[in-house]
């Protein structure tokens, strides 16, 4: 995944990140304010639902009393038993005794008239036959509900069930498990405690919350508006949104956090790496004396998606110090062999140069690699030189041991940038070398009044003095190229002569050299 790519997804995923908490938030403070009124709704409706039962057991224990009353019927005596417990019932409004199915006389008195027995409703487990609605002869306009044992009556109330202390807003209903509306308080909508009693226990109808509760003879509803949950809405956002800002900071900061590390140049040199974005651009080093291209060194570029080059000062350091240098080296042995193949075993006399890691020269893991690399290719190992920078000469007996190794296998070897490390001429002479490059840092001094200027000359004859070739890098400009001529330097490279190109436009530079040659 490019940069672009990876800046677009970020910022996506830290909206992303900022957003979805936060209405997860307005979210979930509805759901809970909307389970918590519920609940409250649940408890007044079992509150309901336990008044209506304390009503029927004050109003049946009346009714049993009065049934084992042992006076006549109808006696002073039974209409003042009548009366009394009438009065200390409080879910009771009257009482009266039936023969024969007639009304006879109530806790009132004596009756006049004909006045029969109604069909109940239903019955309940205690034996009480209940008509739901009924018009009592002292007031019709208000219908009270008839509880009936044996021969005597009792008429209740509905009002008395649903008796219960309820928050502001709050409408109850009672009614019986045949769906008769028995009573209400606050006077909730008939048709909706129908649509209620049918549905499920709890839920939002015609802009009411609503939750029921069940008992053994009664369904209680109690409901209120949708509006009076917003300060319950207001109260869980006051309690979830520090948690959403909370969870959205964590978010966008994991977020930038992995961009940051996506786009960290060292993981950005991982991705190349896996990606095998890096390409070889090869430099050619030429003859000083006849001007002939002998060979050009391998140098790593790393070609982003988008087609621009890193410059290798930029990343080498990093994949060395990470590590990735070595998987890097693994790729330009691989490039070489794909780009030079037929090249090299057609022209045995050219080589490429190669340069080694302070990893690879201290372990000598590449060697197996390249080896197995140049099988059946054609490349003799001769033709490819390794070059290891003093850097790579921190352990000198694991050096040692590496470089004896690499020309027991056939390659030359070559210490690259010399003079910017720290390698004595000790040093020098305990190492199997076969070139010495000296780093253009030092080219550059040459014809100047510069401190170091007299270092090249220097340079050269330790070289000499331990019969090595001599390449000097970074040649741009004729004197430079004569001054080196002049003190018998073997080879120079740099842009006096061609620069680094890709491995089609070295081919072709070299067979035009050796047509002019």
């Amino acid at each position: 995944m490019d940069r672009p790519r990876i800046i677009v997804t970020a910022v996506v995923l830290a909206l992303l990140g900022a957003i979805v908490p936060i209405v997860a938030m307005f979210h979930f403070s509805w759901v809970l304010a909307l389970q918590e009124e519920h609940d409250r709704l649940a408890l007044f409706a079992n509150l309901a639902i336990a008044r209506a039962d304390i009503s029927l057991r004050d109003a049946t224990e009346a009714l049993r009393e009065i049934d084992r009353f042992a006076s006549d019927r109808c006696s002073d005596g039974h209409i003042a038993r009548m009366r009394q417990l009438t009065i200390n019932t409080r879910a009771i409004e009257e009482m009266g005794y039936f023969e024969n199915g007639l009304l006879k006389c109530t806790s009132w008195g004596p009756t006049e008239g004909s006045v029969a027995q109604t069909a109940p409703d239903f019955t309940t487990r205690d034996g009480v036959a209940v008509t739901a609605r009924m018009l009592p002869l002292a007031n019709h306009d208000h219908p009270l509900m008839a509880l009936r044992y044996k021969d005597h009556n009792v008429l209740v109330d509905p009002v008395r069930f649903v008796d219960v202390i309820v928050d502001p807003g709050i409408q109850l209903a009672l009614a019986t498990n045949q769906g008769i509306l028995l009573g209400t308080l606050n006077g909730p909508d008939s048709a909706r405690i129908g649509r209620i009693i049918a549905g499920p226990g709890k839920g939002l109808d015609d802009g009411h919350l609503f939750a029921t509760a069940r008992g053994a003879d009664w369904i209680a509803v109690a409901s209120e508006p949708e509006s009076q949950i917003v300060d319950s809405v207001r109260r869980q956002r006051l309690l979830l949104l520090p948690l959403g800002a909370f969870i959205a900071a964590f978010a966008i900061g994991t977020v930038v956090w992995l961009s940051r590390r996506r786009l960290s140049p060292l993981r950005e040199l991982q991705i190349a790496v896996r990606k095998r974005e890096f390409i070889v651009h090869y430099q050619p080093i030429v003859e000083l004396r006849t001007g002939r291209c002998i060979g050009a060194e391998a140098l790593v570029r790393w070609r982003r998606p988008d087609g621009s080059l890193v410059r290798p000062d930029l990343f080498i350091p990093l994949a060395e110090e990470s590590g990735l240098i070595a998987a890097i080296t693994d790729q330009v042995v691989a490039h070489v062999v794909l780009d030079l193949n037929r090249l090299l075993v057609a022209n045995r006399s050219l080589h490429i140069a190669i340069n080694l890691g302070p990893a690879d020269v201290e372990t000598a893991r590449i060697l197996p690699v390249i080896e197995k690399a140049l099988q059946h290719t054609g490349i003799r190992p001769r033709q490819i030189w390794l070059e290891a920078t003093e850097r790579g000469f921190v352990n000198i007996d694991s050096a040692r041991s590496t470089l004896i190794r690499a020309r027991e296998l056939g390659h030359a070897v070559a210490i690259d940038d010399f003079g910017t490390g720290y390698s004595s001429l000790s040093h020098l002479e305990g190492l199997p070398l076969d070139a010495l490059k000296i780093d253009k840092s030092f080219i550059d001094t040459i014809a100047t009044n510069s401190a170091t200027s007299s270092v090249t000359p220097h340079i050269i004859d330790m070289a000499k003095t331990l019969k090595l070739k001599i390449v000097a890098e970074g040649v741009e400009t004729q004197a430079q190229a004569d001054y080196l001529l002049e003190r018998d330097v073997d080879y120079g490279q740099g842009w006096l002569f061609a620069k680094p190109m890709p491995a089609a436009e070295f081919i072709a530079y070299y067979g035009k050299m050796k047509q002019s040659a």
